[in-house]
């Protein structure tokens, strides 16, 4: 697929993420030490057994399955800019001679659709509708994590998102071969606006969060 069928037209790129913790969701002390002004939350579910079971959950996590299963649609996905001082190397010929530049984000993974994959840099907008109002929710993956035994992303809330903070979604293999989804974040309403919907916000937010969680469901998967 050429460079720019690839690339979203950026409107998120040049913006700072809207909160200063930034990583902060994976701390083990999260729900006891939250940032200073946030709520924490966590939650957890068990979705299966095996290799195969950890191996399709963290593909569908690494391709927003999680948010995409929920019910949320994921709109202007923009990989991170290039910088003009950045020097990706070439490409070579069966030969060993160089035939290009390579593409600077060349490592960047698709779906079948064209789709990028989660990355690091990675700018979204989550849309979701709520009793017929849209609501965009712009966001940056601040991290991803692609260990044996563990996978997933977190990332942060950009301007224009109605909280603030981060979530992170990992897929767990643990040692007696169950295999988990958990999420955790910290968040609060990102204006006054939002904050006089506190209720609704933090209803909301659970509501999403159980939705995620049966997302990876093997009925639903």
């Amino acid at each position: 697929m050429a460079e720019t069928e690839r690339r979203t037209r950026s409107t998120h790129n040049g913006q700072s993420l809207s909160y200063a913790a930034i990583g902060a969701s994976q701390a083990d002390d999260l729900m006891y030490y939250p940032p200073k002004g946030f709520r924490p939350f966590e939650s957890r579910a068990r979705l299966g057994s095996g290799d195969e079971r950890f191996e399709s959950a963290a593909e569908a996590v690494l391709t927003w399955g999680i948010q995409r299963g929920s019910g949320m649609q994921i709109e202007n996905i923009e990989l991170p800019p290039a910088s003009d001082t950045d020097y990706a190397g070439l490409t070579y010929d069966a030969a060993g001679m160089p035939i290009a530049p390579r593409g600077l984000d060349e490592d960047q993974t698709y779906t079948e659709d064209g789709t990028p994959h989660v990355a690091p840099g990675v700018s979204a907008e989550l849309v979701v509708h709520v009793f017929g109002v849209r609501f965009v929710a712009p966001v940056r993956v601040v991290s991803v994590t692609s260990d044996t035994h563990r996978v997933g992303f977190a990332y942060g809330t950009l301007p224009g998102h109605p909280a603030m903070g981060e979530e992170s979604f990992m897929v767990d293999h643990h040692d007696d071969d169950s295999v988990w989804v958990v999420i955790r974040g910290f968040s609060k309403p990102s204006s006054w606006f939002y904050r006089l919907g506190s209720p609704l916000l933090r209803w909301q937010q659970r509501k999403a969060t159980k939705e995620y969680l049966r997302a990876l469901l093997p009925a639903r998967a």
